[in-house]
């Protein structure tokens, strides 16, 4: 049941992943350049002060963490994170292999 939660949720993150690319290749048309969506300004977008109440979380844990991986998480596109967050869920929790000759 808990894997089948996961995969929900990867298939989620994975639609909203897809979602997030044709909204910027929809952009990139109308603009004729390349543009996309930072995950960091889509969260402060949709809740800003989560974000800081994230970071000062995230700085009195591990001030390194901040700097190095959040900071650079968030500067990458929406759909690239959302969509290898969704595709490492489905990845992570599919189903098994069924049993061949003896099942225990």
């Amino acid at each position: 049941m808990i894997r089948g939660f996961f995969r929900l949720i990867g298939l989620l993150l994975l639609t909203g992943g897809f979602i997030f690319l044709v909204y910027d290749g929809a952009r990139s048309v109308a603009d004729s350049s390349l543009q996309w969506t930072p995950l960091g300004e889509f969260w402060n977008d949709v809740h800003q002060s989560s974000q800081q109440a994230f970071r000062v979380w995230v700085e009195q844990a591990t001030p390194w963490l901040w700097t190095h991986v959040v900071k650079l998480l968030l500067a990458q596109p929406t759909f690239a994170v959302l969509g290898v967050a969704g595709l490492l869920l489905l990845l992570l929790f599919r189903p098994r292999k069924p049993l061949i000759g003896y099942a225990r």
